[in-house]
Parts: C-alpha cells; sequence; structure tokens
C-alpha cells in the first residue's frame, strides 16, 4: 500500500493535543479506512501523474452527473490545463482549451449552497458564531472529503425539508465548476484547487475533493493562458469503469474515527483557541 505523502505526514503528525508521546499516537485501524464507492471515484493521468478524485453528489448531485456522463464519454480524454494560477488553482475541461468551450449538453443550474440533511453524516470539527458575511451562526467540518460549513444541524427539526443551508470551502484539493458570470454557465470545464481560496466559497459549486495526487496538481505547468505545451489530461476515467486487473484500490480515512478525531485535536491545541480551518485539516488516503 501507498499512502499520499500529504497524508501520511498527517498521520505522522499526532503527536498531541493532550501532550501524549509520538510513540502513543494513535495508528489507524483497518476499520477505520473505507473504501469510496467506485461510481464516485475519477482516475485522472495526466502528463505530469496520477490524480484521484472522490466526488460528493451529497453537496451537487446534477455536476457529480454532469462531470460521471462527461468522463464515461471520452470527452475530458487529451483536453489541457490551459489557466493555472500558482497560488490559486488548475482549470481545465474545455475542448477548445481556451476557456470558451464547453460540451453539447445543456448548462447546469449552481448548486451553491446546497440543502443537507441527516445523511449523509457531516462530521463537524468546530462551531462559529455569526459574522459580517455569515450573520447566522455556523458549523464547520467534513462531508466525506468535502470540506463543507453549514447552519446548525440542529436547525434541521424546524424546516420543512429536514435540511440545513450548507456550502462547500475551496480548500486545496477541492474540485470546483467553472462558468461565466452567470451562477447557472458552468458546462464542462472544472478546476482544482492548488491552494485555498476562501473568496470562492459560496459563489462557486464544490463536486469533490482530490484525494490522492494534489502534489501532482501542483506541479502543473503555471500560466494565464499557460505557454505551449500545456500540461493535459490524458485520460479520466470512473473508478466502476476500470478493468479489476488495472483499478487501484483506493481508501481513505474516516472521518467519523477515533485517529481523525485526533489529528482534529491535534489542529485544534496548535490552533491557541481559533476557530479551525477545515482547509488545515488533510484527509489521510492511501492507493495500492
Amino acid at each position: 500500500m501507498k499512502v499520499a505523502p500529504f497524508a501520511l505526514a498527517a498521520v505522522l503528525s499526532l503527536a498531541a493535543a493532550a501532550g501524549l508521546a509520538k510513540a502513543q499516537a494513535p495508528v489507524p485501524t483497518a476499520a477505520e479506512w473505507r473504501t469510496p464507492d467506485p461510481e464516485n471515484v475519477l482516475v485522472f493521468e495526466t502528463s505530469k501523474g496520477r490524480i484521484i478524485v472522490e466526488m460528493t453528489p451529497a453537496a451537487a448531485p446534477n455536476h457529480v452527473e454532469r462531470i460521471r456522463s462527461l468522463a464515461r464519454a471520452g470527452f475530458y480524454d487529451g483536453l489541457s490545463f490551459f489557466r493555472v494560477i500558482d497560488s490559486f488553482m488548475a482549470q481545465t475541461g474545455d475542448p477548445q482549451n481556451t476557456g470558451i468551450g464547453g460540451s453539447d449538453l445543456p448548462d447546469l443550474q449552481a448548486e451553491y449552497p446546497f440543502r443537507r440533511g441527516a445523511a449523509p453524516a457531516f462530521t463537524v470539527i468546530d462551531r462559529l458564531p455569526g459574522d459580517f458575511n455569515t450573520p447566522s451562526a455556523t458549523e464547520v467540518g467534513f462531508l466525506g472529503v468535502l470540506p463543507v460549513r453549514s447552519l446548525p444541524s440542529m436547525q434541521m427539526m424546524l424546516a420543512a425539508d429536514g435540511k440545513v443551508t450548507s456550502w462547500g470551502l475551496f480548500c486545496p484539493g477541492v474540485m470546483g465548476m467553472a462558468r461565466a458570470s452567470s451562477p447557472h454557465s458552468a458546462n464542462s470545464q472544472f478546476f482544482f484547487m492548488r491552494q485555498a481560496y476562501p473568496s470562492l466559497d459560496n459563489d462557486y459549486t464544490a463536486w469533490g475533493r482530490v484525494i490522492v495526487g494534489l502534489d501532482v496538481v501542483r506541479a502543473i505547468k503555471v500560466g494565464e493562458p499557460v505557454a505551449a505545451p500545456q500540461d493535459a489530461m490524458k485520460t479520466v476515467r470512473v473508478l466502476a469503469d476500470l478493468p479489476a486487473a488495472q483499478r487501484p484500490k483506493v481508501q481513505v480515512l474516516d472521518v467519523a474515527g477515533p485517529t481523525f478525531r485526533a489529528m482534529v485535536a491535534d489542529v485544534k491545541a496548535k490552533a491557541g483557541g481559533r476557530p479551525l480551518n477545515p482547509c488545515d485539516i488533510e484527509i489521510p488516503a492511501k492507493v495500492g
């Protein structure tokens, strides 16, 4: 098994919050590693290496279905990373490789914010008071691997649909849908976050996150536009569609388990009482 380097570092840094010796840092049990639904995992073979993304249909079901459908049609194979900003993101998914193209399918309605129900489970890591931009108190945490900010879960009891308003946070590795000025103009283009960029929060649809290969994302050639030759996606495949012999065995640390809770406690202790930022917490993953 190979553990993603940034994830391994997170696991090994658990010394921790309560002053435990490094030798006592918790090690994930076999039961704490979950296997993502292969229908919701994309495998990108790029000119810089492999990137594996877990999609989050609970946050953006229509965008996830669009990306999955286009990947299955081979639409993304060979397309370039035409706009890449070092401390921001890497954009791709345009058949013209210019930023003005798309598929023949209709544009998508925005899925930010989205309505979050009791399932799938949301792992809360902190609770924030209201502020100028978000007057209500909120929770921050993870919906699977996607970092999310949400109105308090207790408000579900008062809502007619049993759900609360939530939105994805554009942390490193998060997948966002590119669009024009209209919120409802996303089509086929998307971007990989290279760094955190909070000004995108609740302004673009977030639909998944890199679980293996963030180092590859950050190695993609930079430019606005990128000068030739541009890095490219050689192939984009849904994990479920790969032949068994070629299918990477992907596992992700369960954010509801004790090891992840220890990681959060470690970050909280180091934050010195400041509110926790989900962008500061990596979710370990391994692939074999």
